[in-house]
C-alpha cells in the first residue's frame, strides 16, 4: 500500500482549530492529523487522498471483482499465481474491464469471455492493485470529513489520557454523524 501524499487537513488549519499560537506540539498535531485520517477512513472504509492498494483474492470470481475503498482511479495491475507458482498479468481491455460508476469500482472479463480457471495457488494467488481516492489534493474531500476530522483531532489534544473524567459519547455522536453519511458497508 502507498500512504496518501497529503493529508485532508493540513497541519496550519489543524492549528488554527486548535487555537494554537506556537509550533511547539507541531509533531503531537502532526500525528493527531494522521491518526485522524486512518480513524475516519477505516470507519467510512474509503480513501481520502489518492492511494494505491492491494487486494488478495482467493480464486477469481464467477463474473465481477468489487473494488473496495470508494472512488476508484485505476487498476494498476491484476495478476495470479497457479498452483506451479507461475505469475500471469492479465492484460486491461483483453483479459478485464473497468467500470469507475457508483461508490464501488468493479472489474470484469470483457463479454464473451471469463476470468481464468484453472489450479490456484493455494494462498493469495489473486491480487487486485489499484488507485483509489477522492483525488491528490485537500481540496477534494468533502468538508464533513475534514470536520470530523478536527473534532477529533481538537479532542485527542485535549484529552491525552486513556481515560478521562469528561463524558465523550457527544464527540463520538458528532463524528459518526458526519462520517456514517457515506460510510461504505460492505455486504
Amino acid at each position: 500500500m502507498t500512504p496518501p501524499a497529503a493529508e485532508p487537513v493540513s497541519l496550519p488549519v489543524a492549528r488554527a482549530h486548535l487555537r494554537l499560537d506556537t509550533n511547539d506540539d507541531d509533531a503531537y498535531v502532526n500525528s493527531l492529523i494522521i491518526a485522524a485520517r486512518e480513524y475516519c477512513e477505516t470507519y467510512q472504509n474509503r480513501a481520502y487522498i489518492t492511494q494505491t492498494w492491494e487486494m488478495a483474492l482467493p480464486s477469481f470470481p464467477l463474473r465481477t471483482i468489487t473494488i473496495p475503498k470508494g472512488r476508484l482511479q485505476t487498476i494498476e495491475q491484476i495478476f495470479y499465481k497457479n498452483a506451479a507458482g507461475i505469475v500471469t498479468t492479465l492484460i486491461p481491455e483483453i483479459d478485464y474491464v473497468v467500470s469507475h460508476r457508483g461508490i464501488l469500482g468493479r472489474v470484469c472479463p470483457p463479454f464473451g469471455k471469463a476470468f481464468p480457471y484453472e489450479h490456484l495457488y493455494p494462498l493469495d494467488p489473486v491480487v487486485v492493485r489499484f488507485m483509489c481516492g477522492y483525488g491528490d489534493t485537500s481540496e477534494t474531500v468533502p468538508a464533513r470529513v475534514k470536520q470530523a476530522m478536527l473534532l477529533l483531532i481538537g479532542h485527542w489534544y485535549e484529552n491525552r489520557m486513556a481515560v478521562s473524567e469528561l463524558r465523550t459519547g457527544e464527540i463520538s455522536f458528532a463524528v459518526a454523524a458526519l462520517l456514517s453519511q457515506e460510510k461504505i458497508v460492505m455486504v
